[in-house]
């Protein structure tokens, strides 16, 4: 698999996992898992970001 493909891939993992991660933190009132969810979805859109533009540089 390329590597701008694959940082997408990843990044959507971690981005979802983020996501249920805040939810989860949300739900059971615990700020840190919450924060956490948070950190993971801002990783995750950066490397989709960045899976992007490897992307087009490759075309």
């Amino acid at each position: 698999m390329k590597s701008g493909i694959r940082d997408k891939a990843e990044g959507a993992a971690k981005d979802a996992k983020g996501k249920i991660k805040e939810k989860v933190g949300e739900k059971s009132d615990n700020k840190k898992m919450q924060s956490e969810g948070n950190l993971e979805q801002a990783e995750g859109k950066g490397q989709k970001a960045r899976g992007e533009i490897k992307k087009a540089v490759d075309k």
